[in-house]
C-alpha cells in the first residue's frame, strides 16, 4: 500500500481542484474561442482586428508569463481603482482576487486564442455547397447555422479541440505558482516536508495521465459521432 505519510487526502482534494480548474477553463476557452472565431471571419474590421490582436498576442507570450501578468496585474489594477474611489468619493473598499477565479480566467483566456484558430479553420473547411443547399431548401440563416454549419464545423474541429484540451489539462499545473492549492502545489509541499519528491510527484503524474487517457476515449467517441455518414 502506498504510504503518503498522511498527505493522501489533501492531495486527493487538490486533484479535485485541478479537475475543476480544467473543466471550467475549457468552458471559458470554448466560449471565447467561438466568439473570436466569428469575429475573425466577420467583415467588421474592428471586430476582426481585435480578434487578430487577441490570438496573436496570447499565442506569442508564454503561459507562465501570462498567468503572472494577469494575476498580479489585475490585483494592482483593482487596488488602483479602489484607491481612486477612496480619494475621489471617500468610499473605502478592497477586493482580493481569488486564486481559483484568476487561474480559471487566465487559462481560459489563453486557450480561447487557440480554440479561436481551431474554430476558424473548421468553419472555413465546411463545404459551401451544403450551406447553399440549405438556403435553397428555404432554411433561415439561423437554421443553416444550427443544422448544417455547426455539425459540419464540429467534425473538423474535434481533433483540434482535443489537442487543445490535452495541453490545457497539463497547463493547469501553472495555477500552483499563484498560490492555488491544487494537487501539484500540495504534492510539492508534502515532498518538501518528507523529502521524498518521487513518492508524491509520481502519483500526481499518474492522475494527469489517467485524466488525459479518459479524455482520449471520450474524444474518439465524439469524433466518431460527428463523422457519422462520412468517409474516415
Amino acid at each position: 500500500m502506498l504510504d503518503l505519510h498522511g498527505y493522501g487526502p489533501s492531495i486527493f482534494m487538490g486533484a479535485i481542484v485541478t479537475i475543476e480548474v480544467a473543466f471550467l477553463s475549457l468552458a471559458v476557452a470554448l466560449a471565447l474561442g467561438m466568439l473570436a472565431a466569428v469575429a475573425r471571419l466577420s467583415k467588421n474590421r474592428i471586430a476582426n482586428g481585435v480578434a487578430v490582436a487577441y490570438t496573436t498576442v496570447i499565442r506569442g507570450v508564454p503561459d507562465l508569463v501570462l498567468m503572472l501578468l494577469i494575476f498580479f496585474g489585475a490585483q494592482i489594477m483593482v487596488n488602483a481603482v479602489s484607491d481612486w474611489v477612496y480619494d475621489s468619493f471617500d468610499i473605502e473598499f478592497y477586493i482580493n482576487i481569488n486564486e481559483f477565479v484568476a487561474g480559471v480566467t487566465t487559462i481560459g483566456f489563453i486557450f480561447g486564442a487557440y480554440m479561436a484558430e481551431t474554430f476558424r479553420g473548421a468553419f472555413l473547411a465546411v463545404d459551401n455547397g451544403q450551406i447553399e443547399a440549405g438556403k435553397a431548401y428555404g432554411m433561415s440563416a439561423m437554421q443553416v447555422f444550427r443544422r448544417i454549419t455547426v455539425p459540419q464545423m464540429m467534425r473538423h474541429a474535434i481533433p483540434g479541440i482535443g489537442n487543445n484540451w490535452l495541453v490545457l489539462v497539463k497547463t493547469t499545473a501553472l495555477v500552483s505558482v499563484i498560490g492555488l492549492a491544487d494537487m501539484v502545489r500540495l504534492a510539492k509541499e508534502a515532498a518538501g516536508a518528507v523529502h521524498e519528491p518521487f513518492l508524491f510527484f509520481i502519483p500526481v503524474a499518474f492522475v494527469y495521465l489517467a485524466l488525459t487517457s479518459v479524455s482520449e476515449i471520450f474524444l474518439k467517441r465524439l469524433e466518431i459521432r460527428f463523422s457519422a455518414g462520412t468517409e474516415r
